[in-house]
């Protein structure tokens, strides 16, 4: 990928684009969303075969379909109860060690966990933990689903750019998914602490939550935490928690005594529900 398509990475009105393409993509006007949906669907290699709904005519609009659900036989759990689940459908970016509290990006790159998590504090759990980094192209199941049952404590909205999370970009950008927009959803599990974070991405028009809707639009200006202590929202391992309107990346956190599966390596394409690790011994 050329230099200007990085420099433009730069220049390009992030937010801007982005609403352009969350109105475009919510217009109801039949031709245009039935003509949105068979140029990704035919681009990308869309494999119909999984979506609960095969008929155009029943997306009222472009991002409707984008989100679709999957037949209930799609996708399954890992048969293993005690292994943890691959959070996403894509291709895996990243997968390993936090290394004394950073998180390798690609070549040469880097970033905290403290920066990603927007706070230093919630990020010592992490410091010698593991992480996975998915990344969910157009073709793609748009939908995210807990790794490990959860009860969900806090949710930190993190302002800041909406670089495009393409590999080109990863791996040409310092910090990227430290500087893109971002909500954090801090779970408590059985072995501790577990963060998944949703990472917004040029031309990606929002993170929906199953327990608070959409959540990002709007963009913000400042950091936004929600408490959610005491409010008994609780997932189950495989339920669905979030989902992307349009596509994006999934950062999963998980402290040292978590150990994910060795065999996993960046490039490989996964599946949400496949085996993601183990935790040998309860920690926290």
């Amino acid at each position: 990928m050329s230099s200007l398509a990085v420099l433009l990475q730069y220049a390009l009105p992030h937010r801007f684009l982005s609403r352009l393409v969350m109105w475009a993509t919510r217009l109801r006007i039949p031709f245009w969303k039935n003509f949105l949906i068979r140029q990704i669907a035919s681009r990308f290699a869309v494999n119909w075969d999984e979506a609960a709904e095969h008929d155009l005519a029943a997306y009222p609009h472009f991002n409707a379909f984008f989100t679709r659900a999957l037949k209930p036989d799609a996708r399954r759990a890992d048969a293993d109860p005690a292994s943890l689940l691959m959070p996403a459908d894509g291709h895996i970016s990243q997968v390993g060690r936090i290394e004394d509290g950073r998180i390798f990006q690609a070549k040469g790159q880097s970033f905290t966990a403290a920066e990603l998590l927007g706070d230093a504090e919630a990020a010592a759990p992490f410091v010698q933990g593991e992480f996975i980094t998915v990344y969910l192209s157009p073709r793609d199941y748009h939908r995210v689903h807990m790794p490990w049952a959860g009860t969900l404590r806090e949710t930190v909205h993190v302002p800041g750019r909406l670089f495009s999370v393409a590999p080109f970009a990863v791996q040409a950008i310092p910090r990227l998914f430290a500087r893109n927009e971002r909500l954090v959803c801090h779970f408590d599990t059985d072995f501790g602490p577990m963060a998944v974070v949703m990472v917004g991405a040029m031309l990606v028009s929002g993170v929906e939550t199953v327990w608070n809707g959409v959540d990002i639009p709007p963009y913000g200006n400042r950091i936004v935490r929600r408490d959610w202590r005491g409010k008994q929202i609780h997932l189950q391992r495989f339920d669905e928690m979030a989902r992307f309107n349009m596509g994006s990346t999934v950062i999963v956190l998980v402290p040292q005594g978590v150990h994910l599966d060795e065999a996993l390596r960046a490039e490989q394409a996964v599946q949400v529900g496949q085996a993601l690790g183990r935790f040998a011994t309860r920690v926290g």
